[in-house]
């Protein structure tokens, strides 16, 4: 039987994701190696991907439970603040 790994928390996935980057971005790196690192951040990609989608689910679900009706968006969060600083 397979041994399931463990996703990685999403801090870790987003730093080994940002060192394959440099890596690559170095020009270092033999094709093989560059394929295997691109593959590796395909992975880490999609895991920080879903990592996110849940914690914006948890956030959402959370402010449901509270009353409030709008839906977590970072985007207005961010405008809203950007403007009550003016």
């Amino acid at each position: 039987m397979a041994k399931s790994k463990k996703p990685l928390d999403f801090e870790r996935a987003l730093g080994e994701l940002e060192s394959l980057v440099q890596s690559m971005e170095s020009g270092d790196m033999t094709l093989e190696e560059s394929l295997q690192a691109f593959e590796r951040g395909i992975r880490l990609t999609r895991e920080c991907q879903q990592a996110l989608a849940s914690a914006e689910q948890k956030v959402e679900l959370l402010l449901s439970e509270q009353g409030a009706t709008a839906p977590f968006d970072m985007a207005a969060e961010s405008a809203d603040d950007e403007a009550d600083d003016i």
